[in-house]
């Protein structure tokens, strides 16, 4: 369950039974969860194929609450009858969405001349595969293939990784400083205003667990490391 999807459960607990009772079912459940997670956004409220079921996106995640506002989960919503998980395609809109919010000039980005595809990696510089897969940057560019980096030391705030992240970042060349990171080169430690700490919370609210971890143009989020000419057809596929 998500970071979110914990806070929800313990705060419907203690507060839907008391919440104000409105005439629109959008409007309670818009009122219920602000009242419950008054720093959160709602971005959408809309009505599921199910009566009295409405779909509710909150950043990265997509939640199905009862109309009255009473009743919450988490979770596909599969239609059995057309073999169609209805859930996926506002997850993965609601994850783009949150990954261009973040923009691009927070990220490092690697691209070849020409490009075909896109993909956001979630990197952490001492992880083995992260290393792998960024010691074939060249490889997935001759793919025609974009790679946005965003970090995501696994240690945690404070830790060498991130410490490492941050010092890329505060570089006079980002790219070159994650590169001689990556290869195990020692940099300078540097400080300066960097969104390491915003693109970890990212990951977290996407369910980021394992690096590197990829986001597809179409959303969906693949854990670990894939080769080059795999990620390309992959791509392709769509």
């Amino acid at each position: 369950m998500s970071k979110l999807g914990k806070v929800l459960l313990v705060g419907l607990v203690l507060t839907l039974s008391t919440s104000p009772v409105l005439a629109g079912p959008e409007s309670r459940i818009k009122a219920r969860l602000e009242k419950l997670l008054p720093e959160y956004h709602i971005d959408s409220i809309e009505k599921t194929p199910i009566s009295g079921l409405y779909e509710v996106v909150i950043g990265p995640q997509v939640l199905y609450v009862s109309s009255d506002g009473r009743y919450m989960m988490q979770g596909q919503l599969i239609d059995l009858v057309r073999g169609k998980d209805l859930t996926k395609p506002s997850l993965a809109a609601a994850r783009n969405k949150a990954v261009d919010k973040l923009g691009e000039d927070k990220m490092v980005i690697f691209a070849p001349g020409k490009s075909n595809h896109t993909v956001t990696v979630f990197t952490d510089i001492d992880c083995a595969y992260c290393r792998k897969l960024h010691s074939e940057i060249e490889e997935y560019e001759a793919e025609g293939i974009r790679v946005r980096y965003v970090f995501f030391p696994r240690a945690g705030i404070g830790s060498d990784s991130y410490k490492k992240a941050v010092a890329v970042w505060c570089s006079d060349d980002r790219r070159q400083a994650l590169t001689d990171a990556k290869a195990g080169k020692q940099l300078t430690q540097k400080t300066c205003r960097n969104p390491v700490k915003k693109q970890m919370e990212l990951g977290e609210h996407l369910g980021v667990s394992a690096t590197p971890t990829i986001l597809l143009e179409n959303g969906e989020l693949l854990p670990g490391y894939i080769p080059p000419k795999q990620l390309a057809r992959i791509l392709d596929a769509g």
